[in-house]
């Protein structure tokens, strides 16, 4: 698999972990259906606390930029293996990687 080239287990695995939280907090079903009334501050905050997570991480291990790109892919194909709608997907992925690139690093 290309990701442990430039990721390896340990990124593969804390991406699967952001997915994961989001799983818990904010499940597919509640994200899926337009029925539904969505709490956006509550979506917003799910979001924001995985991306800060993803980004004191980055800061942590000191990701360049194809690392970067292999969290957010592996953040990626996990929400749409857990049943996530594309649409939701790719707003919640778009959210991580700007976050990780623009954020500055801590101390620097």
């Amino acid at each position: 698999m290309a990701l442990n080239i430039f990721g390896g287990k340990e990124l593969e695995e804390f991406a699967k972990s952001l997915a994961q939280e989001i799983l818990k907090r904010f499940p597919p079903a509640m994200a899926n259906d337009p029925q539904r009334l969505v709490n956006p501050k509550r979506l917003t905050a799910v979001i924001e606390e995985v991306c800060e997570k993803a980004a004191q991480f980055k800061d942590e291990k000191k990701l360049g930029m194809f690392k970067k790109a292999a969290l957010g892919n592996t953040f990626q194909w996990e929400l749409k293996e857990m049943g996530y709608n594309e649409k939701f997907v790719e707003v919640a992925t778009e959210a991580l990687i700007v976050y990780i690139t623009r954020r500055p690093s801590a101390g620097g």
